[in-house]
């Protein structure tokens, strides 16, 4: 059993996520941090947090941040995770091909394991099929370890229930594995959109240049301060086109932070034309 953390030493990591992710850890999360960093600290045969704080400091290689980062994102989500927002983006898209459009620009600010970038990207070769477009989608996130799940693109039986049958079986192959369970590897007709790449949404600039039709940074701000939000935002703002569209997580609320953006609905605004 390794040592507990004390408050001073959370109070250390506390600080120091916060300045390589933006990521603001409440009080009381101090049993969760040791919690996340247990596995890594059994690994370099570690035993107390004040050792494993001293050699995140002390690595000038960098990567062991990153390491830290992995275990303390949350990387919660699903396939057609809130669905009225793929309905959306369906909507916009058939809108968009019969105005005559064809080069479209997307990006998946928080894509976790993959799940969000690849719903994103089945709606839109629906919305497609028929029409000859150029459709890229950027999915991003701070974890490699997440990152490395989403570029697999290979999922459990039970995290593919929420697709639609027709489009598992479209857009996966079914693959066996260990002990007879079932897998579903994505079909390159799929990874084909999508670019998977690491990126901190509290360094600001980004590296893109834009414009993106549409941008899902959901279910992300919510671990972030009003600082790290309004500087994210900008940069959000900045990357899209006239008259694109934002689309955050229903729990977010940024109608205050996003004056110069209208409200279409809730937790979907648009970028004046």
């Amino acid at each position: 059993m390794g040592a507990a953390m004390d408050a001073a030493v959370f109070e250390a990591f506390r600080r120091l996520i916060y300045d390589k992710s933006g990521i603001a850890l409440r009080n009381g999360k101090e049993s969760m941090v040791n919690a996340r960093i247990a596995k890594r600290m059994r690994e370099l045969g570690l035993h107390d947090p004040r050792e494993y704080l001293r050699l995140v400091r002390e690595d000038d290689s960098g990567g062991e941040i990153v390491r830290l980062l992995d275990a303390i994102s949350t990387n919660v989500t699903h396939f057609y995770r809130e669905p009225q927002h793929f309905d959306f983006l369906a909507v916009c898209m058939d809108e968009w091909l019969r105005r005559g459009e064809r080069r479209f620009r997307f990006w998946s600010a928080a894509a976790s394991t993959g799940e969000e970038p690849y719903t994103m990207a089945m709606t839109l070769l629906e919305a497609c099929r028929g029409y000859d477009a150029d459709v890229k989608i950027l999915a991003t996130d701070i974890s490699t370890r997440a990152l490395a799940r989403a570029r697999a693109g290979i999922y459990a039986a039970e995290k593919m229930e929420k697709v639609p049958p027709d489009l598992r079986d479209r857009y996966f192959r079914r693959r066996p594995a260990d002990r007879g369970a079932v897998m579903y590897e994505a079909k390159d007709e799929l990874r084909r959109l999508v670019s998977f790449c690491r990126l901190n949404l509290s360094e600001t600039p980004f590296p893109m240049k834009g414009p993106m039709d549409m941008v899902f940074c959901r279910n992300v701000m919510i671990y972030f301060d009003n600082d790290v939000r309004r500087r994210l935002l900008e940069e959000i703002e900045r990357l899209l086109k006239p008259g694109g569209y934002l689309l955050v997580g229903h729990a977010e609320s940024l109608t205050s932070m996003l004056i110069d953006f209208a409200t279409v609905k809730p937790s979907i605004y648009k970028k004046p034309a």
